[in-house]
């Protein structure tokens, strides 16, 4: 870069950034070479080939590359034997470990020789760098393989120029590392390396995964991208045997790179004693025998070398114990030297085994150092190496200019550039640097131990701020106690003084030297020798600050006696990724390197220098006019830059020197020639090209114009030729095409002919055809039309005739059954109750089974259940986990935001600051705003995370709910498969039904069939009678339709239903606007679950039975009309809702039978028509819209339960009517008693005893209307009764009252008033006619008597009373609790519009 024409920062970045993008990594800036890190692979660039190339090339005669630096160096150490050495200096992340790698590899491949053993020198130097780098480098914010030591390489050579020997020195290793690391950062590699070892490898350290240990899992970061550190292990343990490290040393390594991470992981607790600590818990104590076990020294002793301290005074031994904060740092300690002293131990190691060339003739030293960084004490060490190199580079730079020029004798002065050695004072000079004044703190700390109070990192600040508050270089922040800031070369550089007194303690605490020096490992036992006997009594004080001080004046002065060359790395950008060129971050290292400076103290002299045939040859087209005479090439020269006016120049023996940007300037004048004389070339060029194209383009325009018209009449007789040939063609064709058509047409004519005459023919002959048939028919159906009129006829004179004599045997029956005693009616009852009783009995059994096995698949159920919940309670925990983490993430947000700066108030003192401190006061102000809208944007970061949180926690809710509406769809899919496979089954059962065999039907119950005479109709067998009762043909086990399998239940979720269904309707439900809730839930159950289709089920039969169970109290009214009224309503419902089929109309009917009481008439009327929907007025309302209830064609079960509810409303009215004779038949018998002791008293004549007789007739009939009022408030309360209709006279006569004659049922009619709703038990008009009849059938009265009969029953149908109930609506009826929730009965909540 110095044969720029213009040689500043600008135009250096230029050319860098160009030569980059064409993948030109290297750049020469003098003998200065500038190695950008390109962050990719570039094979080419280091193969053989290139090797070969290079070799022997003189500098500047190649491209630039690393191997021309590197051939240089050899090449002088070989002609002049004088040691030379390559210093590599960059950032981290720069690539000069890289760099180092591919000097070390052209110098093995231009001296290799064969070693000991098989073992080449050179491969064991380029072997070592995969160990230094596994224990010595890192991953840290700026690379991925940071070195985090210094590193010298010597390669010795003999006098033939091969190698001969290595040496490997380090400086300052970071030690603290080992036990404190920063997020993203990683720890040295070989503790991740040794994690990932094969499984039976960590089973030997019991080591886990990094995540385990407290030195690695401070950062986050375990893994480096693209690199496998299991493959990495075991690359490292090849390159350990390549530099001859034996496996015990190389398992004993191991071991102690083990028992450190296990050191790490022990926790300290506080002791029973005062500033005591013990070991923390049983995960710390298998820690601590862990590590004692890898490093083979005794528990116990480890325990107390960490937890105790001796001290030796004149008097006595003093052992005190650590609190455990000392504790810890004693931990660290102890895992730090260890470390150092492991590191120490194999780049010693390394060295004997390449072996060091004391008879070398010359050697060439390579130095890879990482660059200017900031904060810790190691990186203070460092820096200070750099500011040394620094002023090594200055001097050199300096110095290669004063000998060119010397050597061209030429007249210069001296040339100014930035001295840095007052830096170098502020930190090395004695007895005031910083260095000094850092050993001395940590001197009087070692020496006061507890005695006294010890420096801290407070007063070694203050120190620091009042020794140097003169000295321009030290500069103390206006916001810190103990920060320091230093002005290097490369810009300031601030330091935090918090862990430098701590860091700079270099002395090994006895206790730990004597347990590692009892170590029964001899390894161990080796990286801590025993110390004098003197030194052993008590600790020696060193520090790393001397140490390193000494390190580098060797240094320096190794460096100082070779020829030094230079190589700058440069890292492009921080993202560490290709082909991006960051103007900025480069051009600040280039000034931190030293380049730009070396640049201006070349620009400061003669930066541009030629030869004077070079400068002749590029030049001379300015002055063509001196080249031709014979003055020498000097003169030349200076004749070309007299013309040019140029000032200032010089003149050597063999160069010319010129000023900066007179290059630039001869450039210019040089461009302005040539391009005078380009352009006349270019116009005579032109002309020409011009005159010889038109002429060209003339000689081509006459021969096409020739080609063309030929072309043309060709053309022309062509197509003349072709039109004569289409005229022929087409006079041909239409001809030819003519004829077609008239023949088709010809042909299509005959055919259509004889279609039409065809169609005709069959046209006629269909229509007589049609004839015949239609007079045929007309004759059957009008002899079917007589005979079945006759027909009908025949059969309405029959029913005619039946109807009259059943009227006539009715009536005869009527009177034979008024005639008939109480007791013959109670017999029947008993023995249909013992009956009834031997059914239920095998029923119950029946039932025990069923239930057995309803509960068996419930529980099944249930365990599902049960499961799928487990599983949504996991999902549940899962979302919560993620929502609780979403939040700790805000947290984190709002603590790491940066806090807010406050203005440090600042005491003005004198005028002269004002202006100073105003401007200062103006920026931190600055300061103050950017931070407040640091703070402003982490408040809107928080705000956005807990916006994001409350999404998260919504959708959460969200999804929640949707899971239960995803259940209660997998419910209500359930639920409707059944009802599609009970469909399903009713529509198999109908189909038998209705096929033409006939055998479904053969299975149901039969009855007789009634045979009559065709001439009088009369019955020859009489009324038939079932073959059994409907309950005993079921039950029966003998009967065709037992010894078939019951049909399994659809599903388990039915059976539960079921059950459900009759746990509910045990309880009393009550009553929902006056509605029975048991029996409106029962029907809508059954009509829903499709029970009234099917051939088979048990549901009947338990609802039965649970009716019977609740009924077995006979003196409880209460339950008896609660029951009755659900009875009779669902008996109504499925009156209603049931259509009979060919099973219903062979349903035996029930005969009437008469009664002498109120009670047994009104059981006759339910007998007498259980089709009809009277029994409707027993519950007190009319279940309104049953004209819109669903028609369903019932099936046998279905039937048999309808007549069983009837026999069960027939008992519960005999029970109560029972309950009311008991309770009423002793008062009707003393108030019949009454009269006759009246009339026995008057004729004696007794008043007073009349009296008596007469209150206790009185308190009798009192007693009976108490009793029949509390029996209509039960009646009321259930909502049994309700009012009662007016009958029509014809009513009264024929179906109520046809015993009674018209002049007692006129007595009976005008007697009463009905005082509840004011009005006659009958209507007017009817006692009207009642009057009328009297009158007529006064004459023909057989008896006058209005005094009634003491048979005086009332005989009506339950068709009567059921016209005057109200309507109710099923729907409206609420579910009770017990079953209002489940999702098996959700249609219960379906309501009517």
């Amino acid at each position: 870069m110095t044969k720029l024409s213009y040689l500043h920062e600008p135009g250096v970045l230029q050319n860098l950034a160009t030569r980059y993008e064409l993948n030109e990594i290297y750049t020469y800036t003098g003998n200065i070479l500038i190695a950008i890190n390109p962050f990719q692979r570039l094979p080419h660039l280091y193969d053989t080939h290139m090797m070969e190339q290079y070799k022997g090339a003189a500098l500047g005669e190649l491209s630039p590359h690393v191997f021309a630096i590197a051939d240089v160096a050899y090449r002088a150490m070989v002609n002049e034997g004088k040691s030379n050495s390559i210093l590599v200096s960059g950032e981290s992340g720069a690539g000069k470990t890289e760099t180092t790698k591919m000097i070390m590899r052209y110098l093995a491949y231009l001296g290799g020789r064969s070693g000991v053993e098989g073992r080449t020198v050179e491969q064991q130097v380029l072997e070592s760098n995969p160990v230094l780098e596994a224990f010595g480098n890192a991953k840290t914010v700026r690379n991925n393989n940071s070195s985090r030591f210094g590193k010298f390489v010597e390669i010795q050579f003999d006098k033939s120029g091969r190698i001969s020997g290595a040496a490997i020195r380090t400086y300052l290793l970071e030690r603290s590392r080992v036990c404190q690391i920063s997020d993203p950062e990683r720890n040295y590699h070989c503790f991740y390396l040794l994690c990932a070892a094969p499984p039976e490898e960590r089973e030997k350290y019991k080591l886990g995964s990094p995540e385990s240990f407290h030195y690695l899992n401070q950062s986050k970061c375990y893994k480096l991208d693209g690199v496998s550190d299991a493959e990495e292990y075991l690359a490292t343990r090849r390159a350990m045997d390549i530099v001859g490290i034996s496996e015990e040393e190389q398992e004993a390594i191991f071991k102690v790179v083990a028992a450190i991470l296990h050191l790490g992981n022990i926790e300290f607790a506080k002791g029973k004693e005062i500033d005591s600590s013990v070991i923390k818990d049983d995960k710390s104590r298998f820690h601590l025998n862990t590590t004692a076990e890898l490093l083979r020294c005794d528990p116990k002793s480890l325990e107390d070398a960490l937890i105790r301290r001796v001290m030796v005074t004149p008097e006595e031994v003093i052992t005190r114990t650590l609190d455990p904060e000392a504790a810890l740092g004693s931990r660290d300690a102890l895992a730090k030297t260890t470390y150092s002293r492991l590191f120490d131990w194999i780049v010693e190691k390394i060295n004997i085994s390449i072996g060091q060339d004391p008879n070398s003739k010359a050697i060439i030293g390579v130095l890879d150092i990482y660059g200017f960084e900031s904060f810790n004490f190691e990186q203070f060490c460092i820096n200070f190496t750099n500011e040394k190199l620094q002023q090594h580079f200055n001097q050199h730079v300096f110095k290669m200019e004063q000998e060119d020029y010397e050597k061209e004798q030429i007249n210069w002065s001296y040339i100014e550039f930035v001295d840095n050695q007052d830096v170098l004072d502020l930190i090395e000079k004695k007895p005031g640097g910083i260095i000094a004044l850092l050993d001395e703190a940590c001197f009087h700390t070692f020496v006061c131990g507890s005695m006294f109070p010890k420096s801290t990192h407070e007063t070694f600040a203050q120190k620091l701020y009042q020794t140097f508050a003169k000295n321009n270089r030290f500069i103390k922040p206006k916001l810190s106690r103990t920060n320091f800031t230093i002005s290097h070369y490369a810009g300031e550089v601030t330091y935090m003084a918090d862990l430098f007194l701590d860091k700079n303690k270099d002395y090994v605490v006895i206790e730990h030297q004597d347990l590692l020096t009892a170590s029964k490992c001899s390894f161990v036992a080796g990286l801590f020798p025993a110390l004098p006997e003197e030194s052993s009594k008590s600790s020696k004080f060193s520090s790393i600050g001397s140490r390193f001080k000494l390190q580098l004046q060797s240094l320096m002065e190794t460096l100082n006696s070779t020829e030094p060359h230079y190589i700058r790395c440069v890292k492009p950008n921080n993202v560490l990724k290709p082909f991006i060129f960051e103007n900025v971050n480069i051009i600040q290292q280039l000034r931190c390197g030293g380049v730009l400076e070396a640049i201006r103290i070349s620009c400061a002299g003669y930066p541009t220098r030629r030869t004077f045939d070079e400068f002749l040859l590029r030049f001379g087209v300015l002055a063509p006019e001196v080249l031709d005479g014979n003055s020498d090439d000097k003169t030349v020269c200076q004749m070309i830059l007299e013309k040019m006016g140029l000032k200032d120049y010089q003149l050597g023996k063999t160069k010319v020197f010129l000023r900066a940007g007179q290059m630039a300037e001869l450039d210019a004048r040089r461009a302005e020639v040539l391009g005078n004389a380009a352009r006349m070339i270019q116009r005579q060029i032109r002309t020409y090209i011009a005159r010889k194209d038109f002429i060209l383009l003339r000689q081509a325009a006459i021969q096409l114009q020739s080609c063309w018209r030929g072309i043309s009449a060709c053309k022309l007789y062509e197509q003349l030729r072709r039109e004569a040939a289409a005229v022929k063609i087409q006079k041909n064709f239409r001809c030819y095409t003519a004829q077609f058509a008239y023949l088709t047409l010809q042909n299509s004519a005959i055919m259509l002919q004889s279609g039409m005459r065809a169609m005709t023919a069959r046209n006629e002959f269909r229509f007589k055809k049609q004839t015949k048939a239609a007079i045929k028919i007309q004759a059957n159906l009008r002899c079917h039309r007589e005979y079945s009129y006759y027909r009908s006829l025949q059969k309405a004179a029959i029913v005619t005739q039946c109807g009259w004599r059943q009227r006539v045997a009715r009536k005869e029956l009527r009177k034979l059954k008024m005639a008939a005693k109480e007791t013959g009616a109670l017999k029947q009852a008993k023995d249909k109750l013992e009956k009834k009783v031997e059914e239920l009995t095998w029923r119950l059994q029946f039932e025990k089974r069923l239930r057995t096995e309803l509960e068996e698949t419930k529980a099944q159920e249930i365990a599902k259940l049960q499961e799928a919940l487990h599983s949504m309670q996991i999902q549940v925990e899962d979302a919560n986990t993620r929502v609780i983490k979403e939040r700790e993430a805000a947290r984190k947000a709002i603590e790491e935001a940066p806090p807010v700066v406050k203005e440090t108030p600042v005491v003005v003192q004198d005028t002269e600051k004002i202006d100073a401190l105003t401007a200062e006061v103006e920026s931190l102000k600055g300061l103050l705003l950017s931070e407040k809208e640091a703070s402003e944007e982490a408040k809107k970061a928080f705000a956005d995370a807990e916006t994001r949180n409350k999404d998260l926690t919504k959708n959460f809710e969200e999804a929640r709910g949707k899971v239960d509406q995803l259940q209660d769809s997998v419910q209500r899919l359930e639920e409707k498969l059944s009802n599609l496979e009970s469909e399903n089954q009713v529509l198999r059962q109908q189909a038998l039904t209705m096929s033409p065999t006939g055998k479904s039907i053969s299975a149901r119950p039969r009855t007789t069939i009634v045979q009559r005479i065709p001439e009088n109709g009369n019955i020859i067998n009489g009324e038939t009678k079932p073959a059994h009762d409907a309950a005993l043909v079921v039950a029966s086990p003998k009967d065709p339709e037992s010894e078939e399998k019951p049909q399994k239940s659809l599903n388990e979720k039915q059976q539960e239903n079921q059950d459900l269904l009759i746990k509910c309707i045990s309880q009393d439900l009550g009553f929902s606007g006056g509605k029975p809730v048991a029996a409106c839930v029962i029907y809508k159950s059954l009509l829903h679950w499709r029970s009234f289709e099917v051939e088979r089920t048990s549901v009947f039969d338990r609802i039965i039975q649970t009716v019977a169970s609740a009924i077995e109290v006979p003196d409880n009214n209460d339950v008896l009309a609660y029951w009755l009224c659900n009875t009779s309503t669902l008996l109504m419902l499925l009156q209603h809702t049931l259509k009979a089929s060919g099973a219903a109309s062979l349903t035996p009917q029930r005969r009437r039978s008469s009664s002498a009481s109120l009670f047994g008439r009104m059981s006759q009327g339910l007998r007498a028509s259980p089709q009809s929907s009277g029994l409707s007025f027993l519950n007190g309302r009319m279940l309104g819209r049953l004209d819109d209830l669903r028609q369903v064609e019932a099936k046998y079960p279905a039937l048999l339960f309808k007549q069983q509810l009837t026999a069960f409303l027939e008992k519960m009215y005999g029970m109560i009517r029972d309950n009311l004779k008991k309770e009423i038949s002793p008062l009707l018998g003393l108030c019949i008693q009454a009269p006759r002791t009246s009339r026995s008293s008057l004729v004696k004549g007794r008043s007073q005893a009349n009296a008596v007789a007469q209150q206790a007739l009185i308190a009798h009939w009192q007693s009976i209307v108490e009793n029949l009022n509390n029996y209509l408030k039960i009646m009321k309360a259930n909502y049994v009764i309700h009012q009662k209709p007016k009958k029509t006279l014809d009513e009264i006569t024929k179906e109520l009252c046809p015993v009674l004659s018209i002049q007692q049922l006129y007595r009976i009619s005008t007697m009463y008033w009905d005082d509840k709703y004011g009005t006659h038990s009958v209507s007017s008009d009817v006692i009207s006619r009642m009057r009328v009849m009297m009158t007529e059938e006064s004459n023909n009265a057989v008896s006058s008597s209005f005094l009634l009969d003491d048979d005086s029953s009332i005989p009506f149908t339950v068709d009567d009373l059921s016209k005057s109930t109200q309507q109710v609506v099923v729907a409206d009826v609420e579910p009770p609790p017990l079953i209002r929730d489940n999702s098996g009965f959700v249609f219960l909540h379906q309501r009517s519009d």
